[in-house]
């Protein structure tokens, strides 16, 4: 059970997949003016995450390793149309919110990244842990940077009015503000991991230690 809350809590903060392994940047971005859709992107991603991640370790024996990714990509796309047409049946007002997003979650790279290097090697058990753990860390910082662009933007949260008309920030809630606002985001992170003596990128590969790496690491340091 320890291995699988570590598992967890990969995702939602040492291996968080939008701060710091920086995929799925795209959606964060575009989805994130409002806290509704932050929230309901979220949700969409890890629920496609986490049933995805289990399916394709409960076949990584059966699916053949040469077209792995078109089928990694065929179980993604149901689970994504699966979730369009709920969203859209019970919630046309978010369906409606994330447009286009919400069917590119087939493509998203933290999908099909951990398809690709967790799902694919790892028990089911595992594998669900990691899907619910990406997907939760990608629901935190989408949901707060949401949080930050609809106040400071709209004046509001949830579509409440909290700031009074007039004391917006207009720009806050358009493209130059989304990247503004994961800047700040990405920037707090790093002066976190500074002050605690980490390097915010994490070492690739075995860090100079190629006994356990086999032949490719030493061919590639060999390289260098």
């Amino acid at each position: 059970m320890k291995r699988k809350l570590d598992i967890l809590k990969n995702g939602l903060f040492k291996e968080n997949p939008v701060l710091i392994l920086v995929l799925g940047c795209c959606s964060v971005l575009a989805v994130s003016v409002t806290v509704l859709g932050g929230l309901g992107m979220g949700i969409a991603l890890t629920f496609v995450l986490v049933c995805s991640n289990v399916v394709i370790s409960l076949l990584r024996k059966v699916i053949p390793d040469k077209v792995r990714i078109p089928c990694y990509i065929v179980i993604i796309a149901a689970f994504v149309t699966l979730v369009e047409m709920i969203v859209k049946a019970f919630l046309p007002a978010l369906y409606e919110s994330l447009g286009v997003f919400l069917s590119l979650i087939v493509v998203n790279c933290i999908v099909l990244g951990r398809a690709e290097m967790f799902a694919s090697k790892n028990t089911v058990g595992d594998s669900f842990f990691d899907g619910l753990g990406m997907g939760l860390g990608y629901t935190m910082v989408i949901t707060g940077i949401s949080i930050v662009r609809e106040l400071l933007g709209s004046g509001t949260l949830f579509g409440l009015r909290i700031i009074p008309e007039g004391f917006q920030i207009g720009i806050i809630t358009q493209p130059p503000g989304g990247f503004f606002t994961f800047g700040c985001a990405m920037a707090i992170l790093v002066a976190a991991m500074a002050k605690k003596g980490k390097k915010f990128v994490p070492p690739v590969g075995c860090g100079g230690d190629c006994a356990g790496c086999g032949a490719a690491c030493q061919e590639k340091e060999a390289v260098k």
